[in-house]
């Protein structure tokens, strides 16, 4: 079957007259068969000029990365397509500054697959949309010290996997090396629990977590955020990578310029927070309340910053209200990926009681979209736009925008 490829779907395959089309582009003239409505090893007649070749070896065979066929050039542009198009679903139309990315070997957290072999063990990352697992030794993605904890990782999985199983093991770049929590592995008895502290500590890893239980800790795992240390609990959310980090930390920062009381709303551990509590009191709220834990210990361990309070609180079903939001004059909002529409809802209805400024930050364009329709559809205009690609090579779309309303305007 021939066709030709018309745009790009949200996992980044081409769509050619709704058959999916792996790793192509749009303008791509292609042919081949069609299985459940996927192309999936497409032979490309007419190559589109965003077309390059892939720069890591592993990307025919590995599942970790989308786009590495496609030029930074075309990715940039597309990820800033991929939110305009959201919003113009909505109605909502913005300013855009230019998109950040965070370059090679950038990132310092991923959840990588283990499985045990006759001989050894293999750890690395699916094929797409398969269950067959590459190992990745020359992979662009990950810091490099999580490239040699590699060797180490498939010594964890040799040990405490069992033979059919396949395990999961979250992998973070701390400073104090490598903090790795798993899942799938075997139940902990007696020798396994004599076994894996040793090979934590003969790989020097900062933190090992199994099941749920820390088995190796020498002393506790830790990230910076602005002035503060945080340890976070084993496997919590953290932004992928540093670089990344820092251009949403930023442009949160510049949303909320002179604010002095704010909220910062599905808070994590503290990424914005902390560094917000230089210049302003900060109410972190978070429904996970060891991650509040975290990040009300690294409040109290730095000097000089402000005062921080946290609440545990279930933001989906109980939105801060009017009375609750006068207390501040700007916002954090940065929720996972289902959005915040009961919390808009809340801040329209609040009227002048809510802040006229708010830093919204966002890892699903859609549910961004369909929140900010609602604020701007009560007086919040969208001040700016910041697309941050620090998921590299993926469809995966992150941004940050500044909404806000002028001081006697009601949002209602």
């Amino acid at each position: 079957m021939q066709l030709t490829v018309e745009r790009l779907g949200h996992r980044g395959d081409g769509v050619a007259e709704g058959v999916f089309v792996a790793r192509t582009l749009p303008g791509e003239v292609v042919e081949g068969e069609v299985e459940a409505g996927r192309i999936a090893q497409p032979r490309i007649l007419q190559p589109s000029p965003d077309r390059v070749a892939a720069p890591c070896r592993h990307y025919r065979a590995c599942g970790g990365c989308a786009l590495q066929h496609a030029s930074d050039g075309f990715v940039a542009g597309w990820k800033r397509q991929v939110v305009e198009a959201a919003l113009a679903a909505q109605g909502v139309s913005a300013s855009f500054r230019p998109i950040q990315t965070s370059p090679r070997s950038s990132r310092r957290r991923a959840t990588l697959a283990g499985r045990r072999l006759k001989s050894g063990a293999l750890v690395g990352f699916h094929a797409r949309g398969s269950d067959t697992l590459t190992a990745i030794p020359d992979c662009l993605l990950l810091v490099p010290a999580l490239m040699a904890a590699l060797p180490g990782l498939a010594g964890l999985v040799a040990t405490g996997a069992s033979r059919k199983g396949e395990m999961a093991l979250t992998v973070t770049a701390v400073e104090q090396g490598v903090d790795v929590t798993v899942s799938g592995g075997k139940p902990l008895d007696a020798d396994l629990r004599r076994a894996l502290p040793q090979l934590a500590a003969m790989q020097r890893l900062a933190r090992l977590t199994w099941e749920g239980e820390a088995v190796y800790q020498p002393q506790p795992p830790t990230l910076p955020m602005g002035r503060a240390r945080v340890t976070p609990p084993p496997g919590a959310f953290l932004q992928a990578t540093a670089e990344g980090e820092a251009a949403l930390r930023a442009r949160v920062a510049e949303a909320l310029t002179g604010a002095r009381r704010v909220a910062d709303l599905f808070s994590g551990c503290g990424t914005f927070a902390l560094p917000l509590a230089e210049g302003a009191e900060v109410h972190a709220v978070e429904g996970d309340a060891a991650m509040l834990d975290a990040l009300d210990a690294g409040w109290r361990g730095a000097p000089g910053l402000r005062r921080v309070t946290t609440e545990a609180r279930d933001l989906f079903r109980r939105p801060l209200l009017a009375d609750e939001l006068a207390r501040f004059d700007g916002l954090v909002i940065d929720p996972p990926r289902a959005g915040a529409e009961a919390q808009a809802r809340a801040i329209v209805a609040a009227g002048r009681a809510a802040p006229a400024v708010i830093a919204a930050v966002s890892c699903n364009p859609v549910t961004f979209a369909r929140d900010a329709r609602i604020l701007t559809g009560a007086g919040y205009r969208i001040d700016w736009v910041q697309v941050v690609d620090q998921f590299r090579w993926s469809p995966h779309v992150e941004l940050v925008a500044r909404l806000s309303r002028d001081a006697g305007h009601a949002a209602v």
